[in-house]
């Protein structure tokens, strides 16, 4: 079944139009992430499904039920955000409960919801405690609780993990991702972080300039990105570009290279002088000057011992290069 379906959707400010005809099918418990950098219209994008915008144009249903006119209240939706906008004065069992007396539920249901959500978040020590006694992470969880227990047909976050630290981003995401499977929800997140993306998604959908990019799952986008901006942007160490007569490619084409699939190669027909190199442990990141000045990332797992000013030649596997034209299309080689 189809939980969320988007048609020819745009949304404009005024004479600053911010989304451009964006279609999107949402099955019944994927989960979804909205990515791309600052200023894509993801956030938009999300806020139009909510109803916190009005979409200029285009139809929005949500569980077969088109709900362009329909209010945020009754469309069936949660949502979490960055914020966690818990109130100050409630205890966690207040704040988890709030929403659920103002549609006049049962005590008994109430007590039920928050009963299982507060077990599925490992809440249960603190739903007598006020939020100012709960750390950002814990915070967050309760957030993502009063969203649980409303039991909506769309969960809609909004860069929820921004605030959190790295440790507490890792996580947090898992316990997003273990919750996912243990409702069967159907998720809709927006981050401007494509490693929260790959980690969390069923399908990732790809925005640049209020458009959609490019649709399907992690590995689907990785190993064929349909353009430039898709192959770096999605990837860390962000995949190398340089010009593709640098190793024996057509004029005009950009050669796009993985850092991971790079390899020191005697034969090889790249060769670059080392400019920094990052120790990570399990991992060596080596920046390196390459032809016409480009900087090349080379990734090597373990530890390696490289030195400054060091010359290497380096090859890769045909199968693993990318090419593109000059408007950033994916063509063969």
């Amino acid at each position: 079944m189809t939980a969320l379906s988007l048609t020819k959707v745009n949304k404009s400010f005024g004479k600053v139009q911010v989304l451009y005809d964006i279609d999107l099918q949402v099955d019944e418990g994927e989960f979804v992430v909205f990515v791309g950098p600052s200023g894509c219209g993801k956030s938009t994008l999300l806020r139009v499904i909510a109803g916190l915008e009005d979409a200029t144009s285009g139809e929005i249903f949500i569980a077969g039920e088109q709900v362009n006119m329909t209010p945020p209240a009754k469309r069936g939706i949660a949502m979490v955000f960055q914020t966690y906008a818990l109130y100050p004065h409630l205890t966690v069992r207040g704040n988890m409960a709030l929403a659920l007396k103002q549609e006049g539920q049962p005590k008994d249901v109430i007590a039920a919801r928050i009963t299982e959500a507060s077990r599925m978040l490992d809440l249960d020590p603190y739903l007598d405690r006020r939020p100012s006694e709960l750390s950002g992470g814990q915070r967050q969880r309760v957030a993502i609780g009063r969203a649980v227990v409303r039991q909506p047909k769309l969960f809609l976050f909004d860069e929820p993990l921004s605030n959190l630290d790295a440790a507490l981003r890792m996580n947090t995401r898992i316990e997003i991702s273990d919750l996912h499977r243990s409702l069967g929800a159907t998720i809709i997140y927006v981050t401007h972080d494509q490693t929260e993306a790959m980690t969390l998604a069923d399908k990732i959908v790809v925005l640049r300039d209020g458009r959609v990019e490019q649709v399907g799952s992690p590995m689907e986008l990785y190993n064929n990105p349909a353009n430039q901006f898709v192959a770096g942007f999605l990837g860390a160490p962000s995949m190398n570009f340089l010009p593709a007569s640098t190793v024996g490619g057509a004029e005009g084409l950009t050669l796009g290279v993985r850092p991971e699939d790079l390899a020191r190669d005697p034969a090889g027909l790249l060769e670059a002088e080392v400019t920094h190199v990052e120790h990570l442990g399990g991992d060596t990141n080596v920046v390196l000057r390459g032809p016409v000045g480009t900087d090349i990332t080379l990734r090597l797992f373990g530890q390696h011992e490289i030195g400054f000013g060091e010359t290497l030649r380096l090859g890769f596997p045909p199968e693993r290069a990318f090419y593109f034209d000059a408007e950033g299309r994916r063509v063969a080689a």
